[in-house]
């Protein structure tokens, strides 16, 4: 993770990261299947989970898409990640 972030760069990094894991388990995917469904390998939704790595926003779409949640919902501070598979 690049040294030269300021320290709440991190931390919105780690929260949006974990909304992304709360709602990959809601869908009841694994990271090697989400990853095989967004096309990237199943240590990239691991380094973006936990806050390790910048997603380029196609891959942030494209997670939002397969675990069923509005992309505002995993970058919001306040808005939990809720499954809404089907919509």
């Amino acid at each position: 993770m690049p040294s030269d972030q300021p320290d709440w760069v991190h931390a919105r990094r780690r929260a949006i990261g974990a909304r992304i894991r709360t709602a990959r388990e809601n869908a009841q995917f694994s990271q090697l299947r989400l990853g095989e469904l967004c096309g990237v390998d199943h240590k990239t939704i691991h380094r973006v989970e936990y806050g390790a790595s910048d997603p380029s926003l196609s891959l942030l779409l494209r997670i939002a898409h397969h675990v069923g949640v509005p992309l505002a919902d995993l970058l919001s501070d306040d808005a939990p990640a809720h499954p809404r598979r089907g919509t």
